[in-house]
């Protein structure tokens, strides 16, 4: 073996495991950073779903991918302030932000009769409701949702500012822009991500140690052949 082929095996090693960690590391640690994030449930508007305090993983959606948006989707929407322009239906009367489910999307027809929601003439068989109650004070409503729009609900009937007050207005509907991430029903996508990321810092740094191993060998080598 030459002096320079002492320590060759362990250098290539480290040179694939630092490419390949460096790779991982960097790919995974991106998709999670811009496809992913968490919030905290502040308010009583998704109990019992979930409560106050709870941290929730949540998919990001830009603008472009509304139309992955589905029927029972508990979605994070953003409203413009009352002077900054569309809410609800464009007067600002519902800014703000919150977590609700989507009850209804473009072309739907949605009506509550007092004790039922339906959604294009079939009831909806709402689980997820506080209590069973299905609406405070028996209001009812028939709308229409405008392409391009989600109606939404909190599952705590009783306690949530949601579409139902605000059905003068574009059916109360919010636009799909103002929708910027989905709640995830398992934590398995982000949390394998992260371990992806973290894998691969693992291997970056056990190819750094190879090489400086490689490249010690070598020194050693070459200081024996001159002695």
């Amino acid at each position: 073996m030459g002096r320079a082929g002492r320590g060759r095996g362990l250098r290539v090693a480290g040179w694939i495991l630092g490419v390949v960690g460096v790779a991982a590391a960097v790919g995974a640690g991106l998709v999670l950073r811009d496809g992913y994030t968490t919030a905290v449930e502040a308010g009583p508007a998704m109990e019992p779903t979930y409560t106050p305090g709870d941290r929730l993983f949540l998919e990001k959606l830009a603008a472009a991918d509304g139309g992955d948006v589905r029927r029972g989707d508990v979605v994070a929407f953003r409203m413009p302030d009352a002077e900054g322009g569309e809410a609800v239906g464009g007067s600002g009367s519902w800014a703000g932000s919150g977590l609700q489910r989507v009850v209804g999307v473009g072309g739907d027809r949605v009506a509550f009769d007092g004790t039922k929601l339906t959604v294009n003439g079939t009831p909806v068989r709402e689980s997820y409701v506080k209590g069973g109650d299905p609406g405070r004070g028996g209001e009812r409503y028939d709308v229409k949702v405008p392409p391009g729009r989600v109606f939404l609900l909190g599952d705590n009937r009783a306690n949530s500012l949601d579409s139902r007050y605000f059905t003068s207005e574009q059916s109360g509907t919010v636009s799909l822009g103002a929708v910027s991430a989905r709640v995830l029903d398992s934590a398995a996508a982000p949390v394998a991500l992260g371990v992806g990321s973290l894998t691969g810092v693992v291997l970056g740094l056990g190819g750094a140690g190879c090489l400086v191993a490689g490249y010690v060998l070598r020194g050693r080598r070459t200081e024996s052949a001159w002695r």
